[in-house]
């Protein structure tokens, strides 16, 4: 074990609260819900539960095998395998790719994420009766036109991600996880009751788990696909630096399903919370990205109890924010950690201020600099701002990337022995199936995702 003991987690249950609370992002509920109903719920949802089993999984499984057998963080786990294990020095570039991929998501994850923050205030101190759907859309360009309110909001959730992260794996992130993640389900169970009495939630479900099959072709099941795997963050580090804080004792397999059901769970909870809520008052469930941030406060202000459910659904948003964004944080300030003399209090600090610079660009991506084209003289990026090109790229190129060499690791890079020994297992069938989903089902369609999204 190469893991000291102020990072490393205490129990197995902690462990699972940061490594689902990881999982469960932005993504579970603002990406899930609005892609799930532009392409046609039942179908979509069926094509994303199979791909979280056999695509999701498997990865999930190599990247806490690959962090457990390491110890450290992802750049010096690559090089203590290459020691100890004999894979290739040039592994660590893999490393320094998801160290650095993970800061650019944070970079503009806070501030997307600052929005939440924003709109829990909005909806504490204005509320939303009264709001049309013109209203709506104004008042979220409102927020988008104002640098002020963004830097402000983007700024308080980086504190508190520091905050958490400075104060170390036990005192900070274990004390802060344990809580915010069963928080985090309790209150949408609590969204979920309010759309059986208040929504039309027959009509919720029905779109979600009654697939029609019309709906179903190639761009939905790439789009399923690409939902499953990005939504649980494999590739960028996170996950393989939260693995290499486990114990044992801890079977990573059994660690695995817990985490990707549960993040598949988020979502279509989720799902069965917000579409009953938008059919009840007639509103399009393929209303795209502003589904949550446009749309559903429409919801709110017509609903019964509406100024009670509005604040909550946006702490929701927040909690689950949060609790991704504290890991990312972990992932750059392990590894800051393991190749400097700096304490980490000074390498959060320096971390934070730096994340809060970079992620101007994407403030201003929505307001002074919306006609900024960084990369247009590549066809690819010709049209897209600031946060869209860091976006594309991190999404398109770091993950999926990322995700298809953490995959060859465990499948090919290491050896059988090692890979067992870290499973707990013998040479059986699940193993075997494993082994061969990781070594050749995961790439492949990570792969072909990919290469469609370019």
């Amino acid at each position: 074990m190469t893991v000291t003991g102020t990072r490393q987690w205490s129990s197995q249950l902690v462990f699972l609260a940061a490594a689902v609370g990881s999982a469960v992002g932005i993504s579970n509920v603002w990406k899930f819900t609005y892609v799930a109903g532009q392409n046609g719920g039942g179908a979509f949802v069926l094509v994303y539960v199979g791909a979280i089993a056999l695509v999701a999984l498997p990865a999930l499984i190599a990247e806490f095998l690959v962090g457990r057998r390491g110890g450290a963080s992802v750049v010096k786990t690559m090089d203590i395998l290459a020691e100890r294990d004999g894979i290739s020095p040039l592994w660590r570039h893999y490393g320094q790719m998801a160290a650095l991929g993970a800061f650019i998501a944070l970079s503009f994850y806070a501030v997307i994420a600052g929005w939440t923050l924003d709109y829990f205030f909005q909806a504490v101190t204005r509320g939303f009766q009264g709001t049309t759907a013109e209203s709506s859309g104004a008042a979220l360009g409102e927020l988008t036109a104002s640098p002020g309110r963004m830097m402000i909001s983007q700024l308080v959730f980086l504190g508190l991600t520091a905050a958490t992260v400075a104060a170390g794996v036990r005192r900070g992130l274990e004390r802060v996880l344990r809580w915010l993640t069963p928080g985090l389900f309790i209150i949408l169970l609590i969204l979920l009751g309010y759309a059986m009495v208040a929504g039309d939630f027959a009509a919720g479900a029905r779109f979600l788990f009654v697939p029609d099959f019309s709906r179903l072709n190639a761009q939905t099941v790439l789009m399923a696909v690409g939902q499953a795997f990005f939504s649980l963050g494999i590739g960028l580090g996170v996950l393989l630096t939260i693995g290499a804080y486990m114990d044992q004792k801890t079977s990573i397999v059994r660690a695995g399903i817990i985490v990707a059901a549960a993040d598949g769970g988020v979502a279509l909870l989720a799902g069965l919370a917000i579409f009953p809520v938008v059919f009840a008052n007639g509103l399009s469930p393929a209303e795209g990205p502003g589904l949550i941030f446009a749309t559903l406060p429409v919801a709110f202000g017509q609903m019964p109890g509406g100024a009670v459910l509005g604040p909550l659904f946006f702490v929701l948003m927040a909690v689950a924010a949060l609790t991704s964004a504290i890991t990312i944080l972990e992932t750059v300030v392990a590894t800051l950690e393991d190749y400097t003399g700096w304490s980490r209090g000074r390498i959060v600090t320096v971390c934070t201020l730096l994340l809060w610079v970079a992620g101007l660009g994407t403030v201003f991506s929505f307001n002074t600099l919306s006609e900024f084209y960084p990369l247009s003289f590549i066809p690819a990026f010709e049209t897209r701002h600031i946060f869209d090109t860091l976006d594309y790229i991190v999404s398109n190129f770091m993950m999926p990337l990322g995700g298809m060499l953490i995959a060859l690791l465990a499948g090919w890079g290491l050896s059988k022995s090692a890979t067992l020994d870290e499973l707990h297992g013998h040479d059986g069938l699940a193993f075997r199936v494993w082994r061969l989903l990781v070594r050749f089902v995961v790439p492949a369609a990570i792969g072909i995702v990919f290469f469609v999204n370019l």
